[in-house]
């Protein structure tokens, strides 16, 4: 099987990949949506509306000015059956973010509940003097289980990163992406894949490599690199390496450098790049490293404008909202939808962010006519080499072929001429048929 097939299978996703992603996805939602977000937003709000030198107490989980009575219990107390919250609190700060159905039972006995307020289970209840004189009454599902998803993919992408390849999606596509830009190179660059090999290889396996092989790519480059100009004439790879050098300083101090100059600074960015990733593949940790050459060499090419126009959705939408929050058609009391909003256009500028953040600063037409433009000088050298080539060849064979066409044509004429009957036809006929038939053969010999 050639090397090609074999890295097309070693990247290909198969279903454990899918299966994988999706189960972490929804393990991570589930948890941060039941979990993390009514902790933290709980922590959040409390102490922005607390009142101030007052002590709060915990109800089983309900955050509220104690009465009188609840003062007797102390901070913290945990409802038994048949007991009533209502006696335990008073209605002016109330922090309800569990799952327990809250009713008002007016005429309630012994047994009976009566909470003083009303919410369904999927509600969280908030009371307090500063956000008004109503209750806020928050619908988590609508206000935050968009933001539970997001947290819960992006910790899930993340975490595939460090997952073995055949297990891991992200893996297996910056391993995949590593091939990729390693043939970009090769192609913008003309050199082969050896030497391509050594020039992205991390330094500290470059160094347990053969001397002679590395010092001979080494030389590739640095002649393929030469400058033209007075001042690159008498520079000359001997004068800048010798048997103590340090082949990966060497490489990364001298060769860069000339690959940036004859090449251009995105060529030089991909070889770098590439290295780097090769760290990560050694330890799967070191995510960012790897994460670094998927995003700036294929998903900000590839999706930039996608990621830029779902911005601008998530704004189209936010805007909608607030407009018909402002026709009163959500009550103030019920900002879970524009919540909802906010955080799904917070989710859309903080992916255009981190796209921005690995996108190459020369971007667009700059970068694309330098890519150009290095392909082409490769593309040139390359026709230039089999035009050598071809001449060689054609030369060849007009100086093998000269002196066997000269002693035919003298033979042929000398025969012709010498019989009698041979006057009267075509001689040019003849001795042009001979040329042809003597070039045909001396080809044949050559082969």
């Amino acid at each position: 099987m050639s090397p090609q097939k074999n890295n097309a299978s070693r990247h290909q996703h198969g279903i454990q990949h899918y299966i994988i992603l999706l189960g972490m996805i929804a393990v991570f939602s589930y948890a941060t949506y039941n979990f993390i977000l009514p902790t933290t937003v709980q922590g959040i709000v409390v102490s922005l509306f607390k009142p101030e030198g007052e002590h709060l107490h915990n109800f089983s989980g309900v955050i509220a000015s104690p009465s009188a009575e609840g003062k007797k219990i102390g901070e913290s107390h945990t409802l038994q059956s048949g007991e009533q919250l209502k006696k335990y609190i008073n209605n002016e700060y109330i922090f309800d973010f569990t799952t327990q159905k809250r009713i008002v039972n007016k005429e309630a006995k012994a047994g009976e509940q009566n909470d003083g307020y009303t919410k369904e289970a999927s509600e969280w209840y908030l009371k307090a003097p500063k956000l008004g004189e109503e209750a806020i009454i928050l619908e988590p599902n609508l206000g935050f289980s968009y933001l539970a998803f997001v947290i819960g993919a992006a910790l899930s992408f993340l975490i595939t990163l460090l997952l073995p390849n055949s297990l891991g999606i992200m893996a297996a596509k910056v391993s995949r992406e590593i091939d990729h830009t390693k043939d970009k190179i090769r192609l913008q660059t003309g050199f082969s894949q050896e030497v391509v090999d050594i020039l992205t290889m991390p330094g500290s396996r470059l160094r347990t490599q053969d001397r002679d092989v590395v010092i001979r790519a080494f030389r590739r480059v640095w002649n393929r690199t030469e400058i033209e100009g007075e001042h690159h004439k008498h520079i000359r790879f001997e004068d800048f390496i010798t048997e103590d050098s340090d082949l990966a300083d060497f490489r990364d101090e001298f060769l860069y450098i000339r690959i940036k100059e004859f090449f251009s600074d995105f060529v030089l960015k991909e070889i770098e790049d590439v290295k780097e990733a090769f760290r990560w593949e050694s330890n799967h940790l070191l995510i960012f490293k790897g994460l670094r050459l998927y995003m700036s060499h294929h998903f900000t090419e590839k999706y930039s404008n996608s990621v830029t126009g779902l911005a601008y959705a998530g704004a189209a939408i936010l805007i909608v909202i607030i407009g018909v929050r402002g026709l009163k058609f959500i009550p103030p009391t019920r900002p879970s939808l524009i919540l909802g909003a906010i955080f799904l256009e917070g989710s859309m500028l903080a992916l255009l962010a981190f796209v921005l953040m690995y996108t190459e600063s020369e971007e667009r037409m700059d970068k694309m006519m330098k890519k150009m433009e290095d392909a082409s000088r490769s593309q040139l050298d390359t026709l230039e080499d089999v035009a050598k080539d071809m001449h060689q060849v054609s030369t060849a064979l007009v100086e093998g072929n000269a002196k066997i066409v000269q002693e035919q044509v003298e033979k042929a004429v000398t025969e012709y001429l010498s019989n009698p009957t041979n006057l009267h036809g075509s001689v040019g006929n003849a001795v042009g048929k001979i040329v042809v038939d003597v070039l045909t053969q001396g080809v044949a010999q050559k082969k």
